[in-house]
């Protein structure tokens, strides 16, 4: 068996076709990097940040091969892909930078004090890398959420090694992808197996069973998420497994606002919309807005573009899931935008409903559609809508338009809001991702798997490391970020205050 990957501007076959990876090739990959863990592991935090710089270089270096590639595969455009491989790279320096900082193992140290009821010893808490991680690679960002993005560089930053397996959209991305960080890795001497990649689904499969893996990483679709997720969980040794799955990031846009800038919002809507031909995560499918509006946003929709999308599959599932509103009585067709004449092309569409029929048929109408799609749902008065937010699916994001005149209002959209999304934003649009200490990209389900935990920005790095509790252990004996002289000069919690020493 193998891998095949696509045009999806013409549907034909791009570059040979790769080996499905056989169980014991996975099995052997993984004693491999548990190995390289050994040894990684105990690596300063400033060696392992070099060798994340270094990487992140080869792969700037190699920029012109990886994008005309990846262009190839995935038809996301060059002056797209140019900017997320940019991306990838500053992630990895900024995880870089993070290690040089220091604070994120979190050390905390508690004197002794045998005069309190109970006693107290004395204690010191850090947070250690757990071994080796599953990587599961996006479709959708096939540089930035895929074989070297933001799971395997906080991985990697952590101090774990990682086993990935490449998205069968685009394997040709990921093997050159690959071949870059592979040499990198050889040429800073980092141990060897401490990165690699495997294709095919039953590798996959066989990977988050392994027992040497001690956690995944996903992001993808909520039936392929949710089969890995039981499988980690179904475990003789359960696994954490953190996934991002469905996102329908419902926007709310309040009166005046709607009135005010009504042709601004409906041309930000419909750039959101349709980047990425809707195949973002943080694509806002679900607006909730007054009648006034909606034929502003039509009118944005029909003057918008698609274009080609990741493969045949999501093609066919986007084409399906418009015909079929399309062809229900429940909501009304506003408007259709544009594609060219490519294979795979996803056109964009624009669907209204009352808040009323809405409610009726919210599981219905709350399916995340993967394309350039959304759906307007048409209110009176907004406190109809705010015990309806509630009730939506875990998100991504969640969206307010507001006027200065309606900030009592937005505040009441975000007191429900924020009890769905992991991100509130305020008059802008997602996608709107920064790589930052204070980025969340999660929700509850099934927008994640964990809410607690993000799959972007430096939290991240948390997934992957695990507390550890020192007793009474001679100072010599100690981790260096625990130890008294602090020789790392890191910020650290002391008898409960942060300071360096």
């Amino acid at each position: 068996m193998s891998v095949q990957g696509y045009n999806p501007r013409t549907g034909e076959p791009f570059g040979d076709p790769l080996e499905v990876t056989s169980d014991a090739e996975v099995d052997r990959l993984c004693e491999a990097a548990h190995s390289a863990f050994e040894t990684w592991s105990g690596w300063t935090a400033e060696d392992r940040a070099r060798v994340l710089d270094l990487v992140a270089d080869r792969l700037d270096e190699s920029s012109e091969t990886l994008i005309s590639v990846c262009d190839t595969e995935t038809a996301l455009g060059v002056p797209r892909l140019t900017t997320e491989l940019k991306r990838t790279t500053n992630q990895l320096r900024l995880f870089a930078d993070v290690l040089r900082e220091g604070s994120y193992v979190e050390a905390m140290i508690d004197s002794p004090n045998m005069d309190i009821i109970p006693p107290r010893p004395d204690v010191r808490r850090v947070l250690r890398p757990i071994g080796v991680i599953a990587v599961y690679s996006a479709s959708n960002f096939p540089f930035a959420l895929s074989t070297v993005g933001s799971d395997t560089a906080s991985a990697l930053a952590a101090g774990c090694a990682v086993v990935v397996k490449g998205h069968s959209a685009h394997p040709n991305t990921t093997r050159e992808t690959a071949r870059v960080v592979s040499e990198a890795l050889t040429e800073a001497g980092a141990p060897a197996g401490l990165f690699s990649v495997i294709y095919g689904t039953q590798s996959g499969v066989r990977l988050v069973q392994h027992p040497l893996v001690k956690a995944a990483g996903f992001t993808g679709s909520i039936g392929g998420g949710r089969a890995l997720y039981d499988l980690a969980n179904g475990r003789p040794d359960p696994i954490p497994f953190y996934g991002e799955l469905g996102s329908v990031n419902p926007t709310v846009i309040l009166p005046a606002a709607a009135s005010e800038r009504a042709s601004d919002i409906a041309a930000g809507f419909a750039q959101s919309v349709t980047m990425g031909v809707g195949q973002f995560c943080t694509n806002p499918g679900l607006v909730f807005a007054p009648s006034s509006i909606v034929d502003e946003l039509g009118k944005a929709v029909a003057e918008s573009n698609g274009g080609a999308m990741l493969n045949e599959r999501m093609c066919d599932s986007y084409r399906s899931h418009v015909d079929a509103l399309s062809n229900n009585s429940l909501v009304s067709l506003v408007a259709t935008g544009n594609a060219p004449d490519d294979a795979w092309a996803g056109k964009p569409a624009l669907f209204s409903v009352p808040l009323e029929t809405f409610v009726a048929n919210l599981e219905k109408l709350t399916e995340e559609n993967f394309g350039p799609s959304g759906i307007v749902v048409t209110y009176s008065d907004v406190n109809d809508v705010l015990p309806v937010l509630s009730r939506l699916p875990g998100t991504l994001t969640g969206t307010v338009h507001a006027s200065a005149s309606e900030h009592k209002e937005a505040a009441a959209v975000a007191a429900e809001l924020h009890k769905i999304a992991g991100r509130l934003i305020y008059n802008g649009w997602p996608t709107g991702i920064a790589l930052a200490w204070a980025m969340q990209h999660g929700g509850p389900w099934p927008a994640t798997t964990n809410a607690i935990h993000t799959s972007i920005g430096v939290p991240g790095i948390y997934r992957w490391l695990a507390p550890v509790t020192y007793q009474t252990w001679p100072d010599e004996l100690l981790p260096a970020e625990l130890q008294d002289a602090n020789p790392l000069g890191i910020t650290r919690r002391r008898d409960g205050v942060l300071a360096k020493h």
